[in-house]
């Protein structure tokens, strides 16, 4: 599927992010100077989307949306992402439960062994 969304993610003054969608990367030709072309994203949609001074990219957003960042969004939103998660609490039976699965346990019926008759 053809990218047909460009997007530059910046922060603002206040620490808020601000995203910008383009319909074409000509429109950021007029705000941001092309310094090369993709030659080696694994998506294959991206290569040859204009590499800008200033912003990291391009990366892709989606299944038609080509993202773009300054260095600061992009190192902020990395280190964020690359914290680990806190584990998974395990959750313990209550008591209740526990009584609940021995009482079961206690009226199945035993296996007895019947072939030494």
């Amino acid at each position: 599927m053809e990218k047909d969304t460009w997007r530059i993610v910046t922060r603002g003054t206040d620490g808020e992010l601000i995203i910008r969608d383009f319909d074409s990367p000509e429109q950021i030709l007029r705000t941001h100077l092309q310094v090369g072309t993709d030659d080696c994203s694994t998506d294959l949609a991206l290569r040859g989307a204009p590499i800008f001074r200033s912003l990291v990219g391009p990366m892709p957003e989606g299944r038609n949306v080509v993202r773009y960042e300054s260095p600061e969004v992009f190192e902020h939103l990395t280190k964020e992402w690359a914290v680990p998660k806190a584990p998974r609490k395990r959750i313990r039976k209550t008591a209740a439960a526990r009584q609940a699965e021995s009482v079961l346990e206690q009226s199945l019926p035993e296996a007895t062994d019947d072939s030494a008759g």
